[in-house]
């Protein structure tokens, strides 16, 4: 169902250009990205996926995955995301790799052309799927990147049952941390907040709910200058910031919750986004403008997890199928 558009002949001997117009493109190859791609190479879209790495996303950094449904002992999440690919690539989606710079719109009368800008090519297309997913943000210090999956996660609804009766570190003194951490006390032993202030940026009723709690402590005025460990995670270095002294804490797990950063900076003025820049949209997973979509951990939304990306992949699928279709005033009701 691609669209072909003609320019005239200037004369006898010059030849037709014909340029090649995608009826989707599908930014992100994670799990939304992919299962947008299943829905519509289905439905016999011309639809191409840009992944800038490989495709799997953030499930690909998940050792195991406990609540995807189907999989009652599990998945590693590479497995996971592999045989998702695989289903998709079996239906005909056409996969390129490359990175996302800039998208504009070329819209005019009729024309509802949409230009992706990646870092080697340019595509049009009369439809946009964003799936460009969020980054935990890292700390940076000494440690981190040789062990993340190996103890370190960004994650607790994801990887809490992991850490049964062990020792575990929280970064963080926002909602998110306070919530993840009161998970986790589900499973571990003892968990220990480390916080750069003196006081919890959280909710009140979340604060209560952690004093209260008796498997919780908090280091107070605290930064991670270090994670320990070779192969797995064996403690971390922090310091207080008012005296400068460091310590040492043993802990078999460390959960970063210092804020997500949402891949969304080639959007910039193109389409609506929050105050921390995740797409805004409606249930139909519609952003600001009309013929561009977004699902997945780049949506602006309370849970993020591969279940949920899953099915915003979907939506935004059959709505862009449905937007093509009036487009092309076909109709297959």
């Amino acid at each position: 169902m691609s669209v072909v558009l003609t320019k005239p002949k200037a004369n006898n001997k010059e030849k037709v250009k014909e340029e090649k117009i995608y009826d989707v493109i599908i930014i992100g190859g994670g799990a939304a990205g992919l299962t947008a791609g299943i829905y519509l190479a289905r439905a016999r879209m011309d639809t191409l996926l840009i992944e800038k790495m490989s495709p799997g996303g953030q499930a690909i950094l998940t050792e195991i995955i406990e609540n995807y449904p189907g999989f009652p002992h599990g998945i590693a999440g590479p497995e996971l995301m592999q045989k998702i690919e695989e289903q998709a690539v079996r239906f005909g989606l056409k996969i390129e790799y490359g990175e996302v710079l800039k998208v504009e719109i070329k819209e005019e009368k009729q024309d509802k052309i949409k230009i992706v800008k990646t870092d080697h090519q340019e595509y049009k297309t009369l439809a946009i799927i964003l799936a460009s997913g969020a980054e935990a943000r890292k700390l940076g210090v000494p440690g981190e990147e040789k062990l993340i999956g190996r103890g370190i996660s960004y994650c607790a609804t994801c990887d809490a049952p992991f850490f049964q009766n062990q020792k575990v570190v929280v970064v963080g003194g926002g909602d998110t941390a306070i919530e993840e951490s009161l998970y986790l006390s589900k499973f571990a032993r003892e968990i220990t907040i480390i916080h750069r202030r003196d006081r919890l940026r959280a909710t009140k009723i979340l604060q209560e709910r952690i004093f209260s709690n008796k498997k919780i402590n908090i280091a107070w005025d605290s930064i991670v200058v270090k994670i320990l460990g070779q192969e797995k995670v064996e403690g971390v270095l922090i310091k207080n910031i008012k005296t400068g002294q460091e310590r040492g804490i043993s802990s078999q797990g460390v959960f970063m919750f210092v804020g997500y950063l949402p891949n969304t900076k080639f959007l910039e003025g193109i389409i609506k986004l929050d105050d921390r820049g995740y797409i805004v949209t409606d249930d139909n997973m519609m952003s600001s403008h009309e013929g561009i979509y977004a699902c997945g951990d780049v949506r602006k939304k309370i849970l993020r997890q591969v279940v949920t990306a899953c099915g915003e992949g979907a939506t935004a699928a059959f709505a862009a199928e449905k937007y093509i279709e009036e487009l092309k005033g076909v109709s297959y009701k």
